[in-house]
């Protein structure tokens, strides 16, 4: 990984931002800008919520949201397949002793 830091500028909600970030997360970083100021519009033009500093907490707030929701599957997916592994080993030493025995 690089230590030279390049700098990006990214626009949200027509504020310019100059972010520092090692050439190789470049395009990753506009890629979350956009997302972010596509994100903040969409609450912007909702009429709901007012002001830049809201607007961000808004978004701050459904990202953390997204976040938890898609750990909590990840978790829930993680025990399934846990469990499924379980199954699996139980099921292969239960076919590997059977056959241990009749080769006895």
């Amino acid at each position: 990984m690089s230590t030279d830091l390049s700098r990006v500028s990214i626009r949200i909600l027509e504020k310019e931002y100059h972010v520092s970030c090692p050439p190789e997360e470049r395009a990753a970083l506009l890629d979350s800008a956009e997302f972010l100021n596509r994100r903040m519009r969409e609450i912007r033009d909702s009429g709901k919520v007012v002001g830049l500093d809201r607007i961000a907490v808004m978004a701050a707030l459904n990202f953390a949201n997204d976040l938890l929701q898609v750990r909590g599957r990840d978790e829930s997916l993680e025990k399934d397949v846990a469990g499924r592994l379980r199954t699996l080993c139980e099921r292969a030493e239960t076919a590997l002793a059977r056959g241990q025995q009749l080769e006895l």
